[in-house]
């Protein structure tokens, strides 16, 4: 399964539970997050991954930055693993 399909999945179902959702770009910034999501004063972010694969080095070292701002940073690389990130976590 692509990344670009759990992605999409994951990101269609945080919408029906009221989260609004944007990829998140930062030119200045590579390795970034994948999406950016919200809903009543909750911010997560999630990098997405083909199934099995890892976060890079690059991808660790931001997820690590924001985590230490004490935002939420997931690595999904499964649609019912993203999911349930919203059910267990935020509903």
């Amino acid at each position: 399964m692509r990344e670009s399909l759990i992605e999409k999945k994951v990101s269609d179902y945080a919408a029906l539970l009221g989260w609004a959702s944007y990829k998140f770009t930062s030119p200045q910034n590579r390795g970034a997050p994948d999406r950016i999501y919200f809903r009543e004063g909750v911010t997560i972010l999630i990098e997405f991954k083909a199934p099995g694969k890892k976060a890079s080095k690059l991808q660790l070292h931001h997820i690590d930055k924001l985590t230490a701002q004490l935002i939420p940073v997931y690595v999904v690389d499964d649609i019912e693993q993203g999911k349930e990130i919203f059910n267990a976590n935020y509903s």
